[in-house]
């Protein structure tokens, strides 16, 4: 299910600049701290964890430039705009994920079949301690942001970091247990609960991002409060043909409508633009097309997505 962005690209492309580049700032200071520790310690939980910062570093950055080009203005070759660019931005996370989980999980089963000793237990830990704290931070303020654009990036970004927040937890226990009691495959085992933590948000990831790139419709709700919307105004009934789709800040709204056919173009066309200024008010960065039929006397639409093919929203149009 897509979901909708609910404030003015403008205001949302700034919210969506600032949390990426505190993302990238964070992912920075965590790797630096982690590879640290990692060389004092040879924790393999720390590897995995400061491995996984790397490829996060790496994630955040794409984030970062992918919400600045998806914001770009429609031009002569991408007239719906550039917001697609989210979705591959999240694609590209999910693969960097996947390949976080591959690596850390072949680390940690090796630290299972040959346990390393630990050095510098305690810098390891005040090291995961921090990670968790700046994780935390991180993972609020993406989600503050989230509950105002829906950037699909940023929600790649934040599943990413979600992800991190437990498995410093986890990494935390690992090293831990393993500085307590003296046993190697606890921070081995805690690696391999990192992998299988990340492979389960690479899936989500890769689910949000591929329903956008795919035009997946809008949620129900958000359809049935568009035709309601539009149909505020008497004159205007018989909402069908209702199509939605999400592309990064923006999303897109087409539809058919019925009117009387004794208007004037002048009086339909003043309905039309009504009708557009009410769905604005809602969904503030939406494109908008409307085609007007006369009442009763419309032909049924052809074309390669004819009325006949299109009967998922019939339910929520009429």
């Amino acid at each position: 299910m897509t979901s909708v962005p609910t404030m003015p690209a403008a205001a949302t492309a700034a919210l969506t600049r600032r949390v990426t580049l505190y993302s990238v700032a964070t992912a920075a200071v965590l790797v630096t701290i982690k590879v640290a520790a990692w060389a004092a310690s040879g924790s393999v939980a720390l590897l995995a964890s400061a491995a996984d910062s790397g490829l996060d570093l790496l994630a955040s950055l794409t984030t970062f430039f992918a919400v600045r080009y998806a914001v770009a203005p429609p031009d002569a070759e991408h007239r719906f705009g550039h917001g697609k660019a989210e979705g591959f931005a999240s694609l590209f996370q999910a693969g960097l994920v996947f390949a976080s989980a591959a690596l850390i999980g072949r680390e940690a089963i090796d630290g299972l079949i040959a346990p390393k000793p630990m050095r510098a237990e305690g810098w390891a830990l005040a090291v995961m301690g921090v990670s968790i704290v700046l994780t935390a931070l991180l993972v609020t303020a993406q989600g503050r942001v989230l509950r105002q654009t829906s950037s699909v990036a940023v929600s790649g970004d934040r599943a990413h970091y979600a992800a991190d927040l437990a498995s410093n937890f986890i990494a935390l226990a690992g090293i831990g247990a393993t500085a307590w009691l003296g046993a190697g495959r606890f921070d081995a085992i805690a690696a391999l609960a990192i992998a299988a933590l990340l492979l389960w948000g690479a899936v989500g990831v890769f689910r949000e991002a591929s329903g956008q790139l795919m035009d997946h419709e809008l949620a129900d709700d958000v359809r049935a409060r568009v035709v309601a919307l539009m149909t505020e105004d008497r004159r205007l009934t018989d909402v069908h043909q209702l199509r939605t789709r999400a592309s990064g800040p923006y999303v897109h709204m087409q539809m058919h409508v019925d009117l009387d056919p004794e208007l004037t173009l002048e009086a339909a066309h003043q309905v039309i633009v009504a009708a557009e200024k009410r769905l604005l008010t809602e969904f503030p960065s939406a494109d908008i097309i409307i085609h007007a039929d006369p009442r009763g006397r419309a032909e049924p639409h052809g074309g390669a997505f004819a009325e006949a093919k299109a009967t998922k929203s019939s339910a929520t149009e009429t």
